[in-house]
């Protein structure tokens, strides 16, 4: 991605963060990145095609450190622990993509739709290594879903803590206080 695009990229993640997608408006992108409109236009087409590119990118990036990360691991245990480390550190790098997402998973607009569809592929993700964890004569009485599920929101819980606190998270107090918390429920400690 050249600078320029990055710039868009990531000037458009803030705004559309603190001010949503439709308070958000082309007009602003460009005034904050120091570009014309048709520079804009050169790297997007639309302001859809921004946030688009920003949860598809985004969503990828979470996905895939899951997925690489947990490969390298054999104990079903240390995947989930895995997952809520990464989980945590990507939303505490990455707050505004996530509070981007999250603002629009709701409603039935294509936008909404899109944040949806990664959200929920990235929880399966979630669910598929928690199924490895559970016996198979366990499964019918664990619900995978709602547990991957809950890690997700658990996790992604910690941008409401620190704007609470008003202040950096401990991501390794964050992450022991999540873990003991998520494995008690599981019973899997």
């Amino acid at each position: 991605m050249n600078k320029t695009k990055r710039k868009i990229f990531e000037t458009s993640l803030e705004l559309f963060a603190k001010k949503g997608y439709d308070a958000t408006s082309i007009e602003e992108i460009t005034s904050v990145v120091g570009v014309a409109k048709g520079t804009l236009y050169y790297h997007f087409s639309s302001k859809e095609e921004i946030f688009n590119f920003l949860v598809e990118e985004g969503m990828k990036l979470l996905k895939n450190s899951i997925e690489i990360k947990t490969s390298k691991l054999d104990n079903v245990i240390d995947k989930i622990k895995a997952i809520i480390l990464i989980q945590i550190k990507v939303i505490v790098k990455y707050e505004n993509l996530i509070a981007m997402v999250l603002g629009q998973v709701w409603g039935n607009e294509h936008r909404n739709q899109t944040c949806k569809k990664y959200v929920f592929e990235y929880i399966d993700t979630i669910q598929k290594i928690i199924e490895q964890a559970i016996p198979q004569e366990d499964r019918e009485k664990k619900n995978t879903e709602m547990i991957a599920t809950t890690v997700f929101g658990v996790t992604c819980s910690s941008l409401i803590y620190k704007m609470r606190r008003n202040e950096e998270i401990d991501i390794q107090k964050l992450y022991s206080e999540f873990t003991n918390s998520i494995l008690s429920g599981l019973m899997m400690k």
